[in-house]
């Protein structure tokens, strides 16, 4: 019977009757995230794509490897009953960061405002690496040119799928990939078509398809697609900074509009990547005192606080819906069975 090899970036099935000292091609390291960058700490290949990042070929050479690596332990989670709580809670200093007062609600701008393209400023390090990234996107498409062969060895495109083309005979082979995009969230992975959550980056790399199609050798030509990117935020006493991880950001293509209470985000990077995201602010800002930064490796838009306060987080909540007449009935029944 065939076993499923847990080296990492392999994920494929063997014999174990038959499983010479070279067989299987993986990384021996872990991976690593790193300012938008992606890659294996084995060796020096980094992407940004973490489709690319998933089809990067081992650089090690050994035998398969039957034995599931074990699950990471989870922290005992301590019950509120439970005796000498208090004594085992971390000791920490509390900071209460106030909400806005009443009459400062009132005073909010309304959402609806005009927005207003705010201006932007290139670095020289964007302006460099923009160059850079022409000539070679020039040269690339010339080699294309020059020859349409699949070379043997090249991984498949489709997320999640381990294979790689070993000849006309590989085009009738089923592919199982995940349509998705991967998730990372509080600690968890997961591809968003099918959500089988785990802790284990090496379990998650080796999760079967969820979807069975045919191959994809070469990355489709379908403009530009709206992905997933990372950024966060601080601030100061009079500024808060959103920086957005997308490197080789095209400032002739990419914009940020504000109001005094809106953003709408949108930029355009590395060619065909696309980031958009729309936040509604905690607090109120400056737009005639606020600019977007483009460089390399990051975006920052840096917006100036019509007042200075803290503020105690980026955006505004959701709004919370009302209460249905249905879920209001069921409430006055509990209330009314407890009371008998």
């Amino acid at each position: 019977m065939s076993a499923l090899c847990y080296n990492k970036a392999c994920g494929q099935r063997f014999d174990p009757e038959n499983n010479p000292d070279d067989g299987c091609t993986y990384h021996p390291g872990v991976p690593v995230f790193h300012d938008a960058l992606k890659g294996w700490s084995c060796c020096k290949r980094r992407t940004t794509d973490f489709s690319d990042f998933l089809s990067i070929v081992g650089c090690t050479k050994g035998p398969h490897n039957k034995e599931k690596p074990p699950e990471p332990v989870k922290p005992d989670v301590i019950s509120p009953g439970d005796k000498d709580t208090d004594d085992q809670k971390p000791k920490f200093n509390e900071y209460i960061i106030s909400a806005p007062m009443p009459q400062e609600a009132i005073r909010r701008p309304s959402p609806d405002e005009p927005m207003v393209r705010l201006q932007h400023k290139v670095s020289t390090s964007l302006k460099q690496a923009l160059e850079k990234l022409k000539l070679s996107e020039n040269s690339a498409e010339e080699k294309e040119e020059e020859s349409d062969e699949i070379k043997i060895g090249t991984s498949c495109k489709n997320g999640g799928c381990t294979k790689s083309f070993d000849g006309p005979a590989s085009d009738s082979e089923v592919c199982s990939s995940h349509p998705g995009f991967p998730i990372f969230h509080e600690g968890m992975k997961y591809w968003s078509c099918c959500k089988r959550k785990t802790s284990d980056f090496n379990t998650f790399l080796s999760q079967e398809g969820c979807f069975k199609g045919t191959h994809l050798w070469r990355k489709k030509d379908e403009g530009k697609k709206v992905v997933p990117c990372r950024f966060d935020w601080h601030q100061t006493g009079a500024q808060v900074i959103i920086s957005i991880y997308a490197k080789n950001g095209v400032p002739e293509l990419s914009f940020v509009d504000a109001n005094s209470t809106s953003l709408d985000i949108h930029i355009i990077f590395e060619g065909e990547k696309e980031f958009a995201q729309k936040i509604s602010l905690w607090g109120v800002i400056d737009v005639s005192k606020s600019a977007v930064n483009m460089m390399a490796a990051k975006i920052e838009v840096v917006m100036k606080k019509s007042e200075p306060m803290s503020w105690a987080r980026l955006d505004l909540p959701p709004p919370v819906p009302p209460p249905k007449e249905s879920d209001k009935k069921e409430e006055e029944s509990e209330s009314e069975d407890e009371d008998e």
